[in-house]
């Protein structure tokens, strides 16, 4: 039987981070998402994930950076208010759960795999850490400037962290949901 959660944005972060000037990282969340995890321990075939990201919550700490980032010439809020992810597959490997589906962003659907790791199923909760890296290129982000030594201002590499406190929204046991092959 599959036990619905609901992201609890209080206890949850989304996040980013990319190269700057091939040196350093610059790192950003998203402040404003939602979404549903409905898992079924014994039949992760019928588990799914979902999440809405409104992308005009992006920051960075740096207004000037953030208005640069939700213009046209990165994600264009306006235009694309929202970034999602819908699972089509979630599988079991050793040490971790492998969650792929479309990750669309830009108006621009690609598959994604997030390596997830299970933290912890207290009574009516379940935590998850997933991480996952993109090439900001496969989703239209194609802005940059040369910098003087030749290399770019911006990475393609776009890593995403997430860290999810899911609560229960169905009947269902969340003692289950753990096993010792998917915690760190």
């Amino acid at each position: 039987m599959a036990t619905r959660f609901t992201i609890d944005a209080a206890h949850s972060t989304i996040a980013f981070s990319v190269r700057h000037l091939l040196i350093a990282r610059v790192r950003g969340r998203f402040t404003r998402f939602s979404g549903t995890i409905d898992m079924d321990p014994h039949e992760l075939g019928r588990s799914q994930v979902t999440a809405q990201v409104e992308a005009a919550s992006l920051t960075t700490g740096d207004d000037r950076r953030d208005a640069h980032l939700h213009s046209a010439e990165f994600l264009e809020a306006a235009r694309f208010p929202l970034l999602t992810f819908k699972s089509h597959e979630i599988e079991r490997r050793t040490r971790y759960l492998l969650v792929s589906g479309p990750l669309t962003l830009h108006g621009i659907s690609r598959d994604v795999s997030f390596e997830v790791h299970q933290l912890g199923a207290p009574t009516g909760r379940v935590a998850f850490s997933a991480r996952s890296s993109v090439d900001r290129r496969d989703f239209g982000l194609v802005w940059d400037q040369v910098i003087a030594t030749g290399g770019a201002l911006v990475g393609d590499k776009v890593e995403i962290i997430v860290d999810i406190e899911a609560v229960v929204a169905a009947v269902g046991s969340t003692r289950e949901l753990l096993s010792p092959e998917c915690t760190p």
